[in-house]
């Protein structure tokens, strides 16, 4: 049915044109590591030695090798037409006409559904960007750094004036974080270049981290969120166990890292407290210098040059040192609670090969919307259409989840929205329960 894909192969190494005609059986024998095929709009690419070029990481091409990529191709890229320049030349053939366009067991419906969803959303500009909103979020947070600064600088360094001054970094850190997340997603400027510029900006000279650490690895979520062995976000080193399967697992298998069933207390020790301090301090920089991300180091060192400049005179290196420790402890608690609320007590499970809206849905919910939540989360309150319009501005996701919200009624899609606080509630439960599943796994299996 196919037409061969061998045969194909070597007409194509003969005449360098992508002729080959190919079943999804055939697509989907090329999902190793050393041979990764993915399907776009029918059109079947090779891109086993692109995949270490490109722009959002090899890791994200081979979660979707030997599948269909349409959807995540389109949610990623501001710009497809450009982008498939440089796909040309990876091309190999395209699926038998006989073939359907969405491989295993994604739902056509849906799939459809969704495509017009999206074409509606661009028809009314949804897409388009405000830039004063992104100009008034970044110029907040650099009020908040300057007059904490001044704020030292003139009423000296009294514990109370300290304190004051910690809880207004951690404030705009944390909105640094939520800013550079939009440009990073590229949904700012209509340019990808300017999109990565500013990126580096903010995320390296505000916020002292890496663009591409980010990028590599919050594409991968996105691209398979709560996917076991996909998602880097619920790795959790054996720390935790997630989901109703996972702790069986580990039950079953009788490891025994940590008392699994107390993970929904000692949580609040590991998890908020530590993960920037400790966990990304060491991450971080061990991953610019292993991959030699020598712009990312840059911007990372003009953060500290910056940050201990304005500081060691009035603190001293140690005192300095101490008060940014001290800002990542409270901002690395926002964090957690926020990225976390969403996504923890969603659907964790191996891959499932769903349509993108389905996945999307089954791993991610909303926060109800308010000015406070809004800003608290940098709109990441909207959750399900972040997830399923990662480019588009987060001013308009309001706008657009009414018309989410219709779709999942029609095909009987769960559309979850939670106060703030069951929200935060909700992660300790699902630890809780995912806990007691893999004692019960560990004492009885």
């Amino acid at each position: 049915m196919g037409g061969g894909g061998q045969l194909n192969e070597s007409v194509k190494a003969s005449n360098g044109q992508a002729g080959g005609v190919y079943t999804w059986q055939e697509v989907q024998s090329h999902s190793s590591r050393s041979d990764q095929w993915v399907v776009i709009d029918r059109k079947v690419y090779n891109v086993t030695q692109w995949a270490k070029r490109h722009p959002g990481g090899f890791r994200v091409l081979s979660h979707y090798a030997g599948e269909d990529a349409t959807e995540a191709f389109t949610a990623f890229h501001i710009n497809p037409k450009f982008v498939q320049k440089y796909m040309k030349p990876l091309l190999v053939g395209e699926l038998a006409s006989t073939e359907p366009s969405h491989d295993r067991n994604k739902n056509a419906a849906v799939i459809r559904d969704f495509h017009a969803l999206r074409t509606e959303a661009e028809k009314q500009g949804l897409f388009q960007t405000r830039p004063l909103f992104f100009f008034l979020h970044l110029g907040h947070i650099i009020l908040l750094e300057v007059l904490a600064w001044l704020m030292i600088w003139y009423w000296g360094t009294s514990w109370t004036l300290t304190f004051l001054c910690a809880i207004m970094l951690s404030t705009s850190q944390s909105q640094a974080g939520w800013l550079q997340h939009d440009f990073g997603h590229l949904s700012v400027f209509k340019t990808s270049r300017w999109n990565h510029l500013v990126h580096h900006f903010v995320i390296g000279h505000i916020k002292g981290a890496s663009a591409s650490w980010w990028n590599h690895r919050h594409f991968q979520h996105h691209a398979k969120p709560n996917v076991y062995l996909k998602d880097p976000d619920i790795n959790m080193m054996d720390l935790f166990v997630l989901g109703n399967v996972q702790p069986v697992e580990y039950g079953i298998k009788k490891k025994k890292n940590w008392p699994y069933n107390w993970q929904h207390q000692y949580f609040f020790l590991v998890g908020p407290p530590l993960l920037i301090p400790l966990f990304f301090h060491y991450q971080i920089p061990k991953v610019m210098i292993s991959h030699r991300y020598w712009v990312d180091i840059l911007w990372f060192l003009s953060f500290y040059i910056r940050y201990f400049y304005c500081y060691t005179p009035l603190y001293g290196v140690f005192g300095a040192t101490a008060l940014l420790l001290f800002v990542r402890f409270l901002e690395s608690h926002w964090f957690v609670w926020v990225t976390q609320m969403s996504h923890l007590p969603r659907e964790i499970d191996y891959e499932k090969h769903r349509d993108w809206l389905s996945m999307q849905l089954l791993s991610t919910c909303n926060i109800e919307q308010s000015f406070f939540n809004d800003w608290f989360s940098g709109h990441l309150n909207f959750q399900i259409e972040h997830h399923l319009f990662p480019t588009m501005p987060r001013h308009n996701y309001h706008l657009v989840a009414p018309q989410v919200h219709a779709l999942c009624k029609k095909h009987g899609i769960v559309y979850q929205t939670k106060t703030l606080w069951q929200a935060f509630a909700d992660i300790v439960t699902s630890l809780r329960t995912s806990g007691e599943l893999w004692l019960d796994a560990y004492l009885y299996k």
